[in-house]
């Protein structure tokens, strides 16, 4: 980030002044050596800084302003939502009365089996194994 005043450091001013208020605060202690060793803040750690220094009555509003622009200028990173629970994958319900046709005749049938766990799981069937699965209906003679 370039600055336009180098000699000026409002965050690490605000720390100073932070510490100073409360001495005895782990998280501005952490804040200021983490600023020092990497030479910047994150923006929820730049919103914890804020947080802290508006509870203080010494410190000036213009550097909390400031410190606040600085907030605003960051780009919020939020986590995106989980995709929903109901799956895109719409089974068909001839496959599945097809499949348990099959199964009632013939409940052994070891790729029947196979396209049942995949049905169940709302897994979809491939063209090839539709083209399967029809076959070995009509070869055992089931219809539906």
């Amino acid at each position: 980030m370039k600055r336009i005043r180098p000699d000026v450091d409002i965050i690490m001013d605000l720390l100073e002044a932070v510490a100073q208020a409360r001495p005895a605060d782990a998280f501005i202690k952490s804040l200021h050596i983490q600023y020092q060793e990497r030479g910047g803040l994150s923006k929820k750690q730049l919103q914890g800084l804020y947080g802290k220094a508006a509870k203080i009555a010494g410190i000036p509003p213009g550097k909390l302003a400031t410190l606040e622009a600085i907030i605003l200028k960051r780009p919020t990173r939020d986590k995106s939502a989980l995709p929903g629970a109901t799956p895109d994958y719409k089974p068909d319900e001839e496959v599945g009365k097809k499949i348990s046709a099959i199964l009632e005749k013939f409940p052994e049938h070891k790729r029947v089996l196979f396209f049942k766990s995949r049905f169940d799981n709302d897994e979809s069937l491939s063209q090839t194994e539709l083209a399967e699965l029809l076959r070995f209906g009509k070869l055992l003679g089931i219809k539906s």
